[in-house]
């Protein structure tokens, strides 16, 4: 559901923002709907999202999908380990390929079905199903090595792509895996020890990824970091060490290119949206302040 006058989207344009990606919370192994958005402040929510954007799903990993930081009220949710959310990605998956191998039967002879009843149609397996044939992109809260290597493994397994890891703190260790499967990685610049599966994540967490071959993005989780994404840029060049060219990258043409918009958005090239930002300075200097947002 998205609120068309929430205040965030004018402070996030006075920040410089054009563009998000929004994502719900992680509770559930397969959630629900991302919603990729301009910021047209002051339009219908219809009219904020863009229209260019494959849709989207979001998937979770690690401690918010099986509940270890809810305290002992937890008994009845599943799955309660790391092994049980792989058991449930690879349940979906089985399950959506055999929905759809009977509704490919069900098209392809239609004398054969003449007297049976049509194949009964799951709109959580047509979900999977766009995942597997590579309509509807996959966004997973992610952060430990070994379940994002899980993940990878079972994409490799069913043979569906994964849009992009989020937050994916400790990608750094397993980069040359994430870049093996084409994946993009969405990472924060140098958030640490706010809950325990985070306790490995270092401010070289992003350079490292691109150096290995990922394309990578730094996110914000958050409403009010959003519009502070062009000083997150300069940590990458800080911690990198990167050009301040490559950095700038984390918050422009990376994104687009992890949401497969890079065509349209995410830099400035003639046949692009007229999407831009005037600041008083360099972008990547805490001094600098944005004077101007434009959208289309």
């Amino acid at each position: 559901v998205m609120n068309s006058d929430d205040i965030t989207i004018y402070r996030q344009l006075a920040g410089g923002l054009t563009m998000a990606n929004i994502l719900h919370g992680s509770a559930n192994t397969i959630g629900g709907q991302n919603a990729v958005i301009k910021m047209r402040w002051g339009a219908t929510p219809e009219y904020l999202l863009y229209e260019n954007a494959m849709p989207g799903i979001k998937f979770a990993l690690g401690e918010n999908v099986k509940q270890s930081n809810w305290g002992d009220d937890n008994t009845t949710r599943y799955p309660q380990t790391r092994m049980g959310v792989e058991q449930i990605l690879r349940d979906a998956f089985t399950s959506a390929v055999e929905y759809q191998t009977e509704w490919n039967n069900y098209r392809n002879n239609k004398k054969k079905w003449k007297k049976k009843v049509p194949p009964r149609q799951d709109l959580e397996l047509d979900a999977l199903v766009e995942i597997w044939e590579g309509r509807r992109k996959s966004h997973c809260h992610s952060y430990r090595q070994d379940e994002i290597l899980m993940l990878v493994r079972v994409a490799q397994d069913f043979g569906f792509k994964i849009g992009t890891f989020q937050h994916v703190l400790e990608g750094y260790k397993i980069a040359e895996a994430i870049a093996e499967i084409g994946a993009g990685a969405s990472t924060f610049s140098d958030w640490w020890a706010y809950k325990y599966e985070v306790v490995d994540a270092i401010p070289y967490n992003g350079p490292l990824m691109e150096k290995a071959g990922v394309v990578v993005s730094y996110n914000s989780d958050s409403g009010e970091l959003a519009r502070r994404l062009n000083t997150e840029a300069a940590k990458a060049a800080k911690y990198g060490p990167m050009s301040r060219a490559d950095a700038f990258r984390f918050v422009t043409i990376n994104p687009a290119i992890q949401l497969g918009i890079d065509d349209k958005v995410g830099s400035l090239e003639k046949g692009k949206d007229a999407d831009f930002v005037i600041w008083s300075g360099d972008p990547l200097s805490m001094y600098s302040v944005c004077e101007q947002t434009w959208i289309d």
